[in-house]
């Protein structure tokens, strides 16, 4: 059973936080429209990191036209919970990687054909200068989502706030998937989106319990970036000669045994004491069940 803790203060201003997510709701869509049109114009991929950054835009545009302040992005570091979720940020892709394509290949579902320099050498990259990069790219999403949006809906009073901020993280990625943009690995385009939203609903669990944990976006950075990078560096080269068959039983993201392991791996994570911290030294008031 899942236990909050909270003060028994009074709810924050709901009216104020909902007024914030009614304006930077249609900033996103309208930012994302905008991101996918100069994609399929242009048939560039790499636009999708202008579209990961365009979430904090339009948390920063809602900030300063309501008037909100900064404050709790938090962008503080926050101490030793901070160290303790950023390592286990990096392990999750690590279990992820080994429960999913280590079946995947001990089985014979998938074979094991890394690239060159092999699969310990991509590994490496994707712990050193692919989490760098990835990180960057991150936070683009981490300040918009868990830095602004998740804080919002609790504040908004809105049931079950990391299960719907999950699966509002889980839609927006949905029209790339669709116009085939990402996954293009996988065989169908519609149980690749599936497969994806049962995937990306306890990675937004984990990644909220991160920053509601620690009151800090930083080490949720460092888990998304990690995930990224690793996943998509390391375990999915080394599993991709396997075609259309991987694509479905891993791929990237949006395979059945990642998704398995996601949810294996949330379950551990997320289920106990929740406390949702605002910033690393202020606890939010009434929070919800997650």
């Amino acid at each position: 059973m899942t236990r909050v803790i909270a003060p028994s203060r009074p709810l924050a201003d709901r009216t104020r936080a909902r007024r914030g997510l009614a304006l930077f709701f249609p900033l996103v869509i309208v930012f994302e429209a905008l991101s996918l049109a100069v994609m399929v114009a242009t048939g560039n991929v790499l636009w999708i990191y202008a579209l990961m950054w365009s979430v904090t835009l339009a948390s920063a545009i809602t900030r300063l036209v309501n008037r909100e302040g900064f404050r709790d992005v938090s962008f503080r570091w926050g101490g030793g919970r901070s160290v303790t979720w950023s390592v286990v940020g990096l392990i999750v892709p690590l279990v992820v990687g080994a429960l999913a394509f280590g079946t995947a290949w001990m089985t014979g579902l998938v074979p094991f054909a890394p690239g060159p320099g092999g699969f310990w050498m991509g590994l490496l990259g994707a712990l050193t200068v692919g989490l760098v990069l990835n990180m960057v790219w991150a936070a683009g999403e981490e300040i918009g989502w868990r830095g602004y949006m998740l804080i919002r809906l609790v504040d908004a009073g809105v049931p079950r706030p990391v299960l719907v901020h999950s699966v509002i993280w889980g839609l927006w990625h949905l029209p790339l998937i669709i116009a085939g943009l990402i996954y293009t690995e996988h065989p169908d385009t519609v149980v690749a989106a599936i497969v994806f939203m049962v995937s990306v609903i306890p990675m937004g669990f984990v990644l909220a319990r991160i920053r509601l944990g620690t009151g800090s976006v930083w080490p949720g950075v460092v888990a998304h970036g990690a995930y990224n990078s690793i996943i998509q560096g390391a375990f999915w080269p080394a599993a991709a000669a396997g075609g259309a068959s991987a694509a479905v039983w891993v791929g990237m993201e949006a395979g059945l045994l990642v998704a398995v392991a996601l949810a294996l791996v949330a379950t551990v994570l997320c289920v106990g004491t929740w406390t949702y911290r605002r910033t690393p030294d202020e606890v939010m008031e009434g929070a919800p069940r997650p």
